[in-house]
Parts: structure tokens; sequence; C-alpha cells
């Protein structure tokens, strides 16, 4: 296994987009949380992992201590914090204060993942984020400050009540910041989520608009776009992410959280309390757990590689296997293909999601 996720679910307060698994105003049962994540840390105890990746939820709303505890416990199980070769921790602004980065920097973490979304206080509100852009600005400060030479943040394309040039105008704001990584994400309406409920809809032609401009600015400010969502200085690509695209293996603590070893994909437990009085009761529960198989497990390889976009080189067996598929992505322009190399067109970009259909079963019959 090369990466270790910890997922950390609670929330202030849950964003109407949001349908991650994480919980609001459950921070009475954290430290509980944390000593079921202990309890289960222990099973795999003493494996090693080149990337640590702490995400959520919001794992900043940890007090300073928790967050020193949490560190402790990776210390104690996998090795100190500062031996990954990348360490990140998910932070929202509004708790992400000066003496919580000086207790991750002192443990040896070396990477802020900062989920700003927009650059406009009202669009904001009206996504249900407690900061505002003063907030933001001031972490951001605050992260450099303590040292944190590897930041990435997060915006929102497509956001109700944000236009083109609002979207804009806050990316040229950002890039003036010069963080090492950013990743764009493009509204997407989930069902159960409040804005669903609402009717909220997403524009295609403005979100389509705002990734392409999107793409241009960025990789004329000297990023790379890397993969569909993420762009990042020379060297400052997230490698625990990579891992995922290039199929590796990774370990994920917590309710919820995924895990991939031995070819087989497996879920805890999503509810909070469930997954704590498990822990507790020193028995592990799985949600969900699965082995792929023949055409389904290459293809799930070549779509989750698919998103890097240098993209990925096929074995003689997939280029055989998915012969016809990749054959008719190339005939509409969403895939290009040079000797066991494909990758994504320009066009394939922002229609990722039609061209990973053709990877993923059930498949028709081969005549």
């Amino acid at each position: 296994m090369s990466g270790l996720y910890i997922h950390i679910p609670f929330c202030r307060q849950k964003c109407r987009y949001c349908d991650f698994a994480s919980f609001a105003g459950a921070e009475a049962l954290i430290d509980d949380y944390l000593a079921a994540l202990a309890k289960e840390a222990s099973f795999y105890a003493p494996a090693r992992f080149g990337t640590l990746y702490i995400g959520g939820g919001t794992p900043s709303l940890l007090s300073a201590k928790q967050l020193d505890s949490l560190c402790q416990m990776v210390t104690h199980f996998f090795g100190p914090v500062s031996s990954f070769a990348e360490s990140t921790l998910e932070a929202n602004p509004e708790s992400c204060t000066p003496e919580k980065l000086r207790v991750l920097k002192q443990a040896g973490l070396n990477r802020l993942s900062l989920g700003l979304q927009s650059f406009d206080d009202n669009v904001l509100k009206r996504i249900g984020r407690i900061h505002d852009v003063k907030t933001f600005l001031k972490a951001y400060e605050a992260a450099r400050k303590e040292g944190f030479d590897n930041v990435s943040v997060d915006l929102i394309a497509g956001l109700p009540g944000q236009s083109k040039a609002l979207f804009l105008d806050g990316l040229k704001k950002l890039i003036a910041l010069a963080p090492e990584h950013i990743s764009v994400y493009g509204l997407q309406v989930e069902e159960g989520t409040p804005f669903y409920k609402e009717g909220v809809q997403s524009d295609d032609d403005l979100l389509r608009d705002e990734l392409e401009q999107t793409h241009f600015m960025l990789q004329a400010a000297g990023y790379t776009h890397y993969e569909i969502s993420n762009f990042a200085r020379p060297g400052r690509e997230s490698r625990h992410n990579l891992n995922y695209w290039q199929n590796g293996e990774y370990l994920g603590l917590g309710s919820a959280a995924a895990s991939y070893h031995n070819g087989v994909r497996r879920s805890n437990i999503s509810s909070l309390r469930a997954y704590v009085h498990a822990m507790q009761q020193g028995r592990p529960e799985q949600e969900f757990a699965e082995r792929l198989q023949g055409k389904a497990k290459e293809g799930e390889q070549i779509m989750l590689g698919l998103r890097m976009l240098g993209g990925v080189r096929l074995t003689a067996q997939q280029q055989k296997m998915f012969a016809r598929e990749i054959e008719g992505l190339v005939r509409r322009g969403l895939v290009e293909k040079t000797g066991n190399l494909i990758k994504l067109t320009f066009e394939g970009v922002f229609l990722a999601n039609q061209a990973f259909m053709a990877f993923v079963g059930p498949f028709e019959e081969e005549k």
C-alpha cells in the first residue's frame, strides 16, 4: 500500500452542494472518533506509506490539541508524519488558525489544501460556506507565515449567482496569490443535497466556457493542467491523488473511508456512530467490497488513467479488449491514440464522463 487516507467527517455546517460523508453538529463525538481511528490503525500497523492525506469533512475543525493527537496516532502506528513524501490536510479558512497550523507544521505536515470555492462573499453565502474572502486571505497568509510552501486552493465553476466575469475575476485574484496547486471543479448537483431539493441546475454552456478559460489562464500563468480538475506548478502535482489515478494501492481509515488492496476495493461503514461503535467492539464493519475481474478490472484501470492529461499506456491485453471502444472514442473526437498511448483530446477533457462510459460495464458482447 502506498497511500494512507484518514477521513475526518466533521463539519460546522454542510455546504449546499455537498454529498460527501460528513456530519454537522457532531463535534461532541470527535474524541471518541479519534480513539476509534487509533483502534482501526492498530489493525494495520506497522505498515508504511509514501503519502498521507487527511480529508473530510473539515479536518481543521479539530482543535489544536486534537490535531496533535491525530498526528501522534499516525506517528505511533505508521511512522513520523515527516517521513511521508507528501502529507496533506484539508482545511476550511474559518477554522485554519495560526495555532493549528503551527501544530501541523511541527508535526511534519508539508502540504495544505484550502477550500476557497469562490472569491465572492455573496456566492459563498449562497452555497452555504461560513467563511468570507477576508477570512480566506487571512488563513492563506497564516499558512505562508508558518512555513507552508506547498498550498493547494479549491475553486468551483458554474456556481449559482456567479457570472463568468465574476468567476474569472476570482481566478485572476487566486493566480496573483501564487499557490503551488489549484483545483477547479465544475458544479455537480447531486441527489439529496440542498441544491438538488431547491431545483438548482447547472448551466452546462456557462460551465464549459468557464472551464475552458480556466485551462488557458492557468497554463499562461505557468501551471500544468495535469488532471481533469487539477493544475500545478512543475513538481507540485498531488502525489497522493496521482497514486489513485495510477491505480495504486491505498488504505483508508475512518467512517466511509475507501481502501484498495490486493485487487479488492472496499469502504468502511458510513454512519459515524456505527463506525465508532464497531471500533469500540473491535470488529470493523464494511459497507461495500468488490473484486473486479476481467474486462471490468482492465476498464477501471484505463478510466482512472485517462483522468491524467498525459494519458495512459495500454497493455497488449487492454488494447485487444477495448479496441472497438477506443476506435469509437477516436471517431467521436474524445480520445487520441498514438501507439499504445491513449489520452483525452481537448474536447474530451470537457466531456470526460462520456469517454469514461466506454470503459464501464456492462459491455456489449463481441460479435
